[in-house]
């Protein structure tokens, strides 16, 4: 029984070390990954920000910051570090979208009267 008892707890340290090793080193990778597409980043790359927005890098000449074009004309500066991941735009894409806004019905917003919140209940 002594035996069993002093295998256990080398067994149990590889069980738990050996998968925190694994997973620091993805994690490193990772990041090295994410470092080298932010250094290689260039005007005109299509981008997403890691809030979800998507644009046109305009000016990659900053060492921390980069700037996107998101709409004609409106240009942004936005810290490296925001930047996830380059976007492959196809021609059909493109082509969607512009199918997508010339079938767009045009709809008016209706206002509601203002809550009046001085009325007791």
């Amino acid at each position: 029984m002594g035996n069993l008892s002093s295998l256990m707890f080398p067994l149990l340290l590889v069980l738990l070390a050996v998968p925190l090793f694994l997973s620091a080193r993805k994690q490193k990778r990772a990041m090295a990954e994410q470092k080298n597409l932010q250094d290689s980043l260039a005007p005109g790359d299509k981008v997403m920000t890691t809030s979800g927005l998507y644009g046109t890098v305009a000016d990659a000449s900053h060492e921390t910051t980069i700037d996107i074009e998101i709409s004609e004309g409106v240009v942004t500066r936005w810290l490296r570090a925001a930047i996830r991941e380059k976007v492959a735009e196809t021609d059909e894409a493109v082509a969607e979208d512009k199918a997508d806004d010339d079938e767009a019905e045009v709809t008016t917003a209706q206002v509601a009267e203002p809550l009046d919140h001085s009325a007791k209940k």
